[in-house]
């Protein structure tokens, strides 16, 4: 155990059937990443007596000192979490027994060839797998392909012998959490459920009613298991069409966003997507690849969503390519030059490097001779492929660029100074107010 462990016992207010069948905790959550966590809280503030478990000592530490990125809201709850008795933080594997249920959270990546990485994932369920004990639930949250939770949890506890339905229960109810997004608390977010037979599915939904307003009841693990991909794969195909229409208003010379805002005054038939520089995070670019990865196998072709998945990974290159032709236009050379990349993180308001199409943009561009900068207070440092680190610049002003690229627009960032900085290449979309600002 280690040394941020709170060592609590946890103190029962209650009468409750996890304690009549004497279990400590009424949820165990596996992985405290940016689902995980506000998972844990969420559990906490209404009112469970929660294990939460990483495999990380140097993640118990940061969450131990308050420095997860957390809504201001789950911050507060962290505060009050790690006071109470009722919350344990630990890496002990051997308290998973000790929960009524058992919830997965790890990340399920996808690798450089755009492959699955299941490894993760695997190695947690068989560390849930061999601490179950009779009268448990286990709930996998993790996105994956169908069939997942039946293949690393459901028939492996077959093989010790339970029997699924009676001694324990099995059941998939993947995330909807957004990071930064401040707008849907995760208690008001309906969730989908399904299980491995009808009592697990009761089971499972029993467990999120502990601290969700609405479950969704599908028929089975698989139901649940593409009902997440679709989710995922519908955004990825929009934000594919978006970039392209956005290379299609420009050729046509036609305001692209103007032309969104537009349509999305129709009340019913559209939903508005809007172009950028790409597509990071722990979801759209990698989610449909778990569903390609799964048909292909089965020889079944989903052209749509090949496509729309090759535009997202095309994407950076071509901002890559705006950057050389901008340049060019001002009669700057590529080789050379200075770029300052405003906000790196894939999306605005959060810390999250994971996927961030800034990466590969920057990467390119050096590899091209640029010298490129970033600003941006949420990362003070990144590491590339290569090895390098680089450094925010504390203030805009260190550089004289010949071209400031904004990746990622942060609410809190001041902007000002780029009135004054020359070539603006705006990949947002969104800094309208920006005069002589040019877009991607």
């Amino acid at each position: 155990m280690t040394a941020v462990d709170t060592g609590l016992a946890p103190v029962a207010t209650t009468t409750s059937p996890e304690i009549a069948l004497g279990f400590d905790y009424d949820v165990a959550i596996v992985g405290l990443g940016y689902v995980g966590l506000p998972t844990a809280l969420a559990y906490h503030a209404a009112g469970s007596r929660v294990l939460a478990l990483d495999a990380s000592s140097a993640r118990l530490t940061d969450i131990t000192a308050g420095r997860a990125d957390l809504l201001e809201t789950d911050r507060v709850r962290l505060g009050g979490a790690l006071r109470d008795r009722s919350f344990r933080l630990t890496d002990d594997i051997a308290l998973l027994s000790s929960a009524a249920a058992i919830v997965v959270c790890v990340p399920t990546p996808v690798d450089h060839q755009l492959v699955p990485d299941l490894s993760l994932l695997r190695a947690a369920c068989a560390t849930v797998v061999a601490a179950v004990r009779a009268g448990q639930t286990v709930m996998l949250t993790s996105t994956s392909y169908v069939g997942c939770t039946h293949d690393l949890i459901e028939q492996p506890l077959r093989d010790r012998g339970f029997v699924i339905g009676r001694d324990v229960f099995v059941a998939f109810s993947a995330e909807r959490i957004d990071p930064g997004n401040t707008g849907f608390a995760q208690e008001d977010v309906p969730r989908v459920v399904g299980g491995a037979t009808l009592e697990c599915e009761e089971e499972g939904a029993r467990l999120l009613s502990r601290y969700v307003s609405r479950v969704h009841h599908v028929s089975s693990l698989a139901a649940a298991e593409m009902t997440k991909l679709l989710e995922n794969t519908f955004r990825a195909v929009n934000i594919a069409l978006a970039n392209e229409f956005a290379e299609i208003c420009s050729a046509l010379d036609v305001p692209v966003t103007e032309v969104i805002d537009a349509a999305s005054t129709k009340p019913y038939g559209f939903m508005p997507f809007y172009p950028g520089p790409g597509v990071g995070g722990h979801c759209i670019p990698c989610d449909p690849h778990y569903l390609l990865w799964q048909l292909r196998a089965l020889r079944v072709d989903a052209r749509v969503i090949t496509e729309a998945m090759s535009g997202i990974s095309a994407r950076p290159g071509h901002v890559v390519d705006r950057v050389r032709e901008v340049l060019g236009r001002a009669g700057i050379g590529t080789t050379g030059s200075r770029v300052v990349v405003v906000g790196v993180t894939y999306k605005p308001d959060v810390a999250d490097l994971r996927e961030s199409p800034a990466i590969e943009i920057i990467e390119a561009l050096a590899d091209l001779g640029v010298d490129v900068q970033y600003l941006d207070s949420r990362v003070p440092s990144l590491r590339l492929a290569s090895g390098t680190v680089l450094t925010s610049l504390d203030e805009p002003g260190e550089v004289v660029p010949d071209l400031v690229l904004i990746h990622t627009r942060h609410a809190d960032a001041d902007l000002s100074w780029l009135a004054e900085a020359g070539v603006v290449l705006d990949a947002t979309y969104r800094s309208a107010d920006i005069a002589g600002r040019v877009l991607v």
